[in-house]
């Protein structure tokens, strides 16, 4: 690792979701000695940190994201040991590392709320989580009308000690999932020793799960949305621009001002730890001049960028997505960071050449009315990327998009595991196609994935032409074209430049100038003639001095 002198701001994230990356003892889920296996292949790729999604104790219903210990790892995984043997080996390479936080919420398995169940109603135990009296004449109906993000109601009703039906309890997501009271001081207390307990240990950070959530609005009221939709934002449709420029009002249950005295405390314990520890927030919440407010320089460090993510490939919305990022954070003095792929969205080499609204967390799958091109898809995903680090700021990638990993839409309906596919009766696919385990040896057993065949999820027969041993050396593969992106950005100080647009290209032309690279990303499908200057990043091959439809492309300023 260089330095420690906010390396947050420039830096490249790489998203780990343990499950999925590589595994070590052939059971055919991933584990963190399988991380810590493949960790010299993130250094050639030329990453700055790894993001893992939760390794913790866990009944696993919501693939780890139910904690049932904070301070352990899931046997699945390995152990504390398995933990430290990877963060040293990854700041032996110079790579930091990002730990999941998962605080709206716990398991229900978790030690905490089976105390709750067995303490009963006005306990002190009970007033850590979000338990209360149903409405009707016997209590037979839920608190209020809110709904889970996974399709349903958000309570559930518990059958007391006597055998009684009895309160209710909220769960924004998942019934396994109960949500914590976050005005409760015992709970606010208990998750500064979780943060401490692992800066202790030395990781770099955490990424916040739900970070707009644990505050809730007094009194719980009833919710009526603008607008349909099961994402954590709202429902914002991923073909259309996420930018809006008034505020909606929020949902009673998200972005609440209070959350903001959560994350200054946070911030204040960090700030005692050497090395510039961060934490970045997963805060669905539009316009960017909220989201903003997740950043200001007395709270978190990094927000994620959904309203980049949500962009389609059109070039005035990505002017417009970025010049309302670099003003919203710059506001505030925080960096903009840019994303296309995570464990919770359609893969960037699907999505983008979807032809129907798709909302976030629904999936895509045999059924999904217009389905992608996957030639069509890659040849998109490449050029944003390509578009994506050349941005300044910092950048996030989700493990198998430099591969051109599509996703999976033809998972056996028997192998989903998403809470989403199970409580909304399979109208929605959810998320398992974005998470098959990835691909890095085209003729080993699960293509390398681990010793065996095994796989908690079914990959399928193209991952062997997408494997990482394929594509090395490989100069038009998508993996290389990935490391020679990396290389040029840190070479030419692109994540602290400044984007200077340029005119004159045509209406579906986004061209730009950071420092001394002009990068020009036509993203209709009349050629465009080329200025002069080396060729220095192609995301197609290209004939002469003409850049192709879907194609971006950096030249020497």
């Amino acid at each position: 690792m260089t330095g420690n002198t906010e390396w947050w701001r420039t830096a490249v994230i790489y998203q780990i979701y343990p499950r999925s990356f590589a595994d070590a003892n052939g059971d055919g889920m991933g584990d963190l000695a399988g991380i810590t296996s493949r960790l010299p292949a993130l250094e050639q790729l030329g990453i700055d940190a790894i993001w893992l999604s939760p390794f913790y104790t866990s009944p696993q219903r919501d693939a780890g994201y139910d904690v049932a210990d904070y301070c352990d790892i899931d046997p699945l995984f390995g152990t504390l040991a398995d933990f430290d043997v990877m963060l040293t080996q990854a700041h032996d390479l110079g790579i930091r590392v990002i730990v999941d936080l998962v605080p709206n919420h716990t398991s229900s398995e978790h030690p905490w709320f089976q105390a709750a169940l067995a303490a009963g109603p006005g306990s002190e135990e009970r007033g850590r989580y979000m338990f209360r009296e149903g409405k009707g004449d016997n209590g037979e109906l839920p608190p209020n009308n809110w709904e889970s993000v996974f399709g349903g109601g958000a309570w559930t009703r518990v059958t007391e000690a006597d055998g009684t039906p009895g309160q209710w309890y909220l769960h924004l997501f998942d019934t396994t999932q109960p949500d914590l009271d976050w005005d409760n001081p015992w709970v606010r207390e208990q998750f500064r020793d979780i943060l401490s307990f692992w800066l202790d240990r030395g990781v770099d950070g955490f990424r916040v799960d739900v970070a707009h959530g644990m505050i809730k609005a007094a009194g719980l009221p009833d919710y009526f949305p603008p607008v349909e939709g099961g994402s954590m934002g709202g429902g914002s449709a991923t073909l259309e621009p996420a930018i809006s420029t008034e505020p909606p009002a929020p949902a009673p249950y998200w972005a609440q001002d209070g959350v903001h005295d959560i994350y200054r405390d946070w911030r204040e314990l960090l700030n005692t730890y050497p090395g510039d520890r961060i934490l970045a927030a997963e805060a669905w919440v539009d316009p960017l001049s909220q989201v903003a407010k997740w950043v200001r320089p007395d709270e978190m460090h990094q927000a994620f960028n959904f309203a980049y993510l949500e962009t389609p490939w059109n070039a005035a919305a990505l002017h417009s997505v970025i010049d309302a990022s670099l003003e919203a954070f710059g506001a505030v003095g925080a960096p903009s960071t840019w994303v296309l792929s995570n464990h919770d969205v359609v893969r960037h080499a699907s999505r983008l050449a979807l032809t129907a609204e798709n909302l976030q967390g629904h999936g895509i799958g045999p059924k999904t009315p217009g389905l992608p091109d996957p030639v069509v898809g890659l040849r998109r995903a490449r050029a944003a990327t390509s578009l994506m680090l050349a941005l300044p700021g910092s950048s996030y990638l989700y493990q198998g998009e430099e591969l051109g990993l599509p996703e999976v839409i033809d998972l056996p309906d028997d192998a989903r595991q998403d809470p989403t596919w199970f409580r909304t009766n399979h109208e929605r696919y959810g998320r398992d196609g974005c998470r098959v385990p990835i691909p890095w040896e085209a003729n080993s057993p699960s293509y390398g994935f681990g010793p065996s065949e095994q796989s908690w999820l079914p990959q399928p027969t193209e991952w062997a032409d997408l494997a990482r041993d394929v594509q090395i050396g490989d100069p038009n593969s998508t993996l290389e074209l990935y490391t020679l992106a990396l290389k040029l950005r840190r070479e030419h100080n692109l994540a602290l430049g400044a984007v200077e647009w340029l005119d004159g290209y045509g209406a579906d032309v986004a061209a730009f100038r950071n420092g001394d690279v002009i990068v020009i990303a036509n993203t209709g499908t009349e050629p465009v003639d080329l200025p002069g200057g080396d060729i220095l990043l192609s995301s197609e091959p290209l004939d002469g001095r003409v850049l192709p439809g879907d194609t971006t492309v950096w030249l020497a300023a």
